[in-house]
């Protein structure tokens, strides 16, 4: 089927080649077989222009598909970079609900310090244990530290937190505890403290860079000197240490492994998971994490 397409000023003309007579030389005409530009004399050659009506075919076909169809939703072939959703079901409601690990694992009364403690992430982690021991004071705190230490100041406020909520807080080193991190792991409940079997504590006296005149840099010098004495005595008690091991083993940076801080006293078990057996009976689907 060939296609003419006339048109006299305004007025255009559109005639097949079958049963219709040649269009007269007043239309500009152009006929189109396939997609080449045909001259008008080519058009009754007997040939059926398949290229057209296949390209209507697969235009209707098209137009009746999309019409009345909802846009299709995109495919995601890769895993999406960010904080991932669990399934997650709040005790009393029947229904499970998406909702991000770190929230879920709040929940779970479950807290992590992995990054560097300045005043914001130390504000975080205060609301956290706040809001938590406000729910309920019966239940235990899990604090997991994976981190190297921080700011003095926003350690120092989540430390003297720690001891006043009413709630037992356990820690838990699961990589390494570094500095002031170190000290947030020694400051757990006694009888609470664990660390895995590879990870690695360290600790030492606070450090400053105190700048300008001599009289600034002697108070700042004052004030890490009064911070380390009430440090090494909160060590001194939580480790059952004499107070000078302390001030000698931690004038220069001391690390340990599990055993050595077992051993000194900063962390009361080292946990080694056991081995799930392949017959253990599965646990009944209950409130918390799917």
């Amino acid at each position: 089927m060939a296609v003419h397409l006339q048109a006299t000023g305004s007025t255009s003309c559109l005639h097949t080649g079958q049963g219709v007579p040649q269009p007269s030389l007043s239309c500009t005409t152009k006929v189109f077989v396939g997609l080449k530009l045909q001259s008008p004399g080519s058009v009754y050659s007997g040939k059926t222009n398949l290229n057209v009506e296949f390209h209507n075919k697969v235009h209707k076909s098209v137009n009746s598909r999309t019409q009345n169809s909802k846009p299709a939703r995109p495919r995601v072939g890769m895993m999406p970079i960010g904080t991932p959703r669990v399934p997650y079901r709040a005790p009393g409601e029947g229904t499970w609900q998406w909702v991000d690990l770190w929230n879920a694992l709040y929940r779970e009364r479950v807290i992590f310090i992995g990054q560097h403690i300045d005043e914001e992430f130390s504000n975080q982690i205060l609301a956290t244990m706040l809001y938590l021991d406000s729910i309920d004071d019966s239940k235990k705190l899990y604090m997991y530290i994976n981190g190297p230490g921080g700011d003095i100041t926003p350690t120092m406020s989540i430390y003297d937190t720690m001891q006043s909520l009413k709630s037992p807080v356990g820690t838990h080193c699961v990589g390494y505890a570094y500095n002031l991190a170190g000290f947030l792991l020694v400051a757990g409940e006694k009888g609470n403290r664990f660390a895995m079997p590879l990870s690695s504590i360290a600790l030492q006296s606070p450090a400053g860079a105190a700048r300008g005149q001599a009289d600034d840099i002697h108070n700042e010098a004052n004030e890490l000197l009064r911070i380390r004495d009430y440090l090494f005595k909160e060590l001194a008690n939580k480790t059952g240490q004499p107070l000078e091991k302390i001030n000698k083993d931690l004038s220069r940076m001391k690390r340990f492994n599990a055993q050595e801080a077992l051993e000194y006293g900063l962390i009361d078990r080292i946990v080694r998971p056991p081995r799930i057996k392949a017959d253990a009976p599965r646990k009944e689907a209950g409130s918390g994490l799917g």
